[in-house]
């Protein structure tokens, strides 16, 4: 009768699995604050959207930085590109407060299985 190995629930994939989201997780956090300008870390936290949502609610909910070439707008509507696709930014996501990093952040969500923008602040367009 051959052996039979007692199940871990883990195993090799699940352990490279985890490991992987780890390491998303560890990129996704790098993104979002500037490691040259830690006086920052403590602005992120206070900005909310319109509504009173926290914009940056933990790692999962971190701001994005985007390029120039990744937002744009056209008569006080907004745009932004995310993993290559254009997103309407809701009025309600836009904030109004002074930007203190000066790059254009995004903090995407998802709505309905949709991407979605939870709050968008507007750079300098070069």
């Amino acid at each position: 009768m051959p052996e039979r190995r007692k199940a871990n629930g883990w195993g090799i994939f699940g352990l490279a699995s985890l490991v992987a989201l780890l390491l998303l997780a560890a990129v996704h956090c790098a993104r979002a604050h500037d490691h040259a300008r830690p006086a920052l870390d403590s602005w992120y936290p206070t900005l909310r959207s319109p509504a009173g949502s926290p914009c940056c609610d933990g790692p999962a909910v971190d701001a994005v930085h985007l390029s120039d070439v990744d937002w744009e707008s056209n008569a006080g509507r907004y745009r932004v590109r995310i993993d290559g696709q254009w997103i309407d930014v809701p009025p309600g996501a836009v904030l109004d407060v002074p930007n203190r990093d000066g790059r254009t952040l995004v903090w995407p969500g998802w709505s309905d299985g949709k991407r979605s923008v939870r709050c968008f602040m507007p750079g300098a367009m070069t």
